[in-house]
């Protein structure tokens, strides 16, 4: 697995606040990596150092193992939390701007503006004022904008912040694509559903430092329970025949086929926990209970407010 960005202990420190304390981070090439954290963790310092806004105190970043920042920022695309399109330009004349802006020619941008907004199914919105937009409308042209230069760095802040459910979905599908085609891709949100839909790999930062890193696959398996859901029929009291190395965590019933979720002892294998169940019950489904990341990520803020507690 080769990376493609590597944070090295960066520190940013503002006038008695420090943004992030010694904060390192690996970007597999080729992954779709979430950036997680709360409100004010660091996220947005990190991302705007990564593109060369701001500058560090002290640490490093490193693009394919070279101290390259001038580079890399030729080769990121970055879609900023904050929007921003000029207001009174048509739609085509910016959209073909700040494709120039990236390095494009004027005939190679005209002909991947058509491709993304045939794409989009915009062709209609060309000649229109971005006044006369909506904002998801906006959004789909900043976009396709940050986008249009195939960067092999991209980098999105709450990239559906706007859209209505049928253009988040567009828009997922088209940063898997982008992905599948070879673009890294870090994605900031507070949105824990969209983490588990697209993201490999992720970090959490919270209170300036980073808490958490790794494989999303990882992650889960490192925080699961040992909990396992069982949908099944019988009349028998499911928890009559659970013995002491179980604990029923929660029952339900719908119409016929009731639901259980168990808890096992750590000795124990779920195996075991189908051998005592099979004599007594019809089981229709048995499924390992995982963490959400939503699960996870307040699970370890609140950890860390502990351990940073002042006594």
């Amino acid at each position: 697995m080769s990376i493609i960005l590597e944070a090295r202990e960066v520190t940013k420190q503002y006038a008695g606040h420090k943004a992030l304390d010694k904060v390192s981070i690996s970007v597999p090439e080729g992954s779709i990596f979430g950036l997680l954290g709360p409100n004010g963790a660091g996220k947005t310092t990190l991302i705007r150092i990564i593109n060369d806004i701001i500058a560090p105190d002290s640490g490093k970043l490193l693009f394919k193992g070279k101290e390259e920042t001038n580079k890399l920022v030729e080769q990121i695309g970055y879609l900023p939390e904050e929007r921003g399109l000029y207001k009174k330009m048509k739609v085509g004349e910016q959209a073909l701007y700040l494709a120039r802006l990236k390095g494009i020619s004027k005939k190679e941008a005209q002909r991947r503006l058509k491709i993304w907004f045939e794409k989009f199914e915009i062709n209609s919105w060309w000649n229109k004022k971005v006044e006369e937009l909506s904002k998801g409308m906006q959004q789909k042209i900043q976009f396709i904008v940050t986008v249009v230069h195939q960067p092999k760095l991209l980098i999105f802040d709450e990239p559906f912040s706007g859209f209505d459910p049928i253009n988040v979905n567009i828009l997922k599908d088209e940063i898997l694509r982008l992905r599948d085609d070879g673009a890294t891709i870090i994605f900031s949100t507070h949105n824990m559903a969209s983490v588990e839909e697209l993201c490999d790999h992720i970090a959490l930062i919270d209170n300036s430092k980073k808490i958490l890193e790794g494989r999303m696959k990882d992650v889960k398996n490192a925080y699961k329970t040992n909990s396992y859901e069982i949908s099944y029929k019988s009349d028998i009291d499911i928890s009559n025949i659970l013995t002491n190395g179980y604990k029923l965590l929660e029952l339900s019933e719908e119409e016929e086929i009731k639901r259980a979720k168990v808890r096992i002892n750590n000795n124990d294998n779920p195996n075991d926990l189908l051998k005592a169940l099979i004599p007594h019950i019809e089981i229709h489904s048995f499924n390992e209970i995982l963490p959400s990341m939503n699960e996870i990520f307040i699970r370890k803020v609140e950890e860390n407010k502990t351990i940073n507690q002042p006594y």
